[in-house]
């Protein structure tokens, strides 16, 4: 099993309804944030089930949702087919996408998954799409240095807030036993220096700087704006 396998289909990586809605609300919110008028044109690469996508798109012109796992996509059209400013997209139909189209492109919680090589090549990607002075944002970016326990703090400081502490504390027990740590030892997540992040973003033709804040509830992860001139 690699990791698209292991996202297309429901996985113990949300403790409850209560903490999948929470994420999703919070990310959504956090996009919103992002987004300078409503003119502008989204795409959410990675997005998962995108809860609250209608919500992002009443705040732009154009929203695509892509995700690479059928079962998220097939979810995500059942949810939002009635919704003329989102379309639902598979990765391989974000090249068709025309170039210099997209304003803001939102990459959340995926880096993590992917091998150098492949990160190198969606940024090539992602910018033929970006307009002049559209943005690229990476966020939820594992520095090497940060401890799984400090992941779990900031998920019980999550949990605590939004009421789903119990949940959270049996999620982590299963996840512990889930297919998602084999896979995480058998694969890995892959992790960047800030300095790693800056200078990968740079070559690939992007003016980078870190942001204040990670999107998410995880404060010790990290976000990148990379822009284009």
């Amino acid at each position: 099993m690699n990791w698209r396998d292991y996202w297309n289909q429901d996985t113990p990586i949300y403790s409850g309804e209560r903490h999948k809605l929470l994420h999703y609300r919070l990310v959504a919110n956090d996009i919103i944030g992002l987004i300078p008028s409503h003119d502008t044109v989204v795409l959410d690469y990675g997005s998962g089930e995108a809860l609250f996508a209608d919500k992002v798109a009443a705040k732009c012109a154009r929203l695509y949702l892509s995700d690479a796992a059928p079962l998220v996509r097939d979810r995500l059209n059942e949810r939002f087919n009635s919704n003329d400013h989102i379309v639902v997209l598979s990765p391989e139909d974000v090249a068709a996408i025309d170039d210099k189209s997209v304003d803001l492109i939102v990459v959340n919680s995926l880096l993590q998954y992917l091998s150098l090589d492949e990160l190198r090549g969606l940024l090539k990607l992602w910018k033929s799409k970006l307009k002049s002075r559209g943005q690229l944002v990476v966020a939820d970016i594992i520095p090497p240095d940060l401890s799984p326990v400090t992941d779990a703090k900031a998920l019980m400081r999550f949990a605590w807030e939004g009421g789903f502490l119990r949940s959270a504390i049996l999620g982590l027990a299963r996840t512990a036993f889930s297919d998602y740590r084999k896979i995480r030892e058998d694969i890995g997540l892959a992790q960047y220096s800030d300095e790693e992040m800056l200078d990968i973003l740079s070559e690939a033709g992007f003016t980078p700087e870190r942001a204040k804040r990670n999107l998410g509830h995880n404060p010790a992860r990290m976000t990148f704006i990379g822009s284009v001139a």
